[in-house]
């Protein structure tokens, strides 16, 4: 079971502005509640969440991410609202406000995912740099 989140995990983490993020609509997903209550989370707990942790997404950005999973804007979203990112130090705050069922296993599994790609990151440029010395 946890493999599996893991993977799901994995899979919804994209890069925005050179920084590994998971959009607002899919932590929501992952921790079994509505987007609003993410929103809501972030927006009563500022002390928790500063500047940097949750990136707003701009046009472009979300025009490129629908483009990049072959979704039109309205396939994925009745609102208007540009989603958030949220980066590896904003889903752990995040991880202290949230409480669902989920939570813990999916906590768990963002911090076990983010390690192994940032391991992964640094063996690959650890292999470029030993292949050019």
């Amino acid at each position: 079971m946890h493999s599996l989140i893991q993977s799901v995990v994995e899979q919804k983490i994209i890069t925005i502005r050179d920084r590994q993020v998971i959009l607002d609509f899919e932590v929501a997903q992952l921790y079994g509640v509505e987007t609003k209550h993410v929103t809501q989370a972030v927006k009563n707990n500022p002390d928790k969440i500063p500047e940097g942790y949750v990136l707003a997404l701009n046009e472009n950005e979300w025009k490129d991410y629908l483009r990049s999973k072959f979704l039109t804007a309205n396939s994925m979203s009745k609102s208007r609202v540009l989603p958030k990112a949220f980066t590896e130090k904003g889903l752990y705050m995040l991880a202290t406000i949230l409480r669902s069922p989920e939570a813990t296993a999916t906590t768990i599994a963002i911090i076990e995912t983010f390690t192994k790609i940032r391991n992964l990151s640094n063996m690959v440029s650890s292999l470029g740099a030993s292949k050019n010395h």
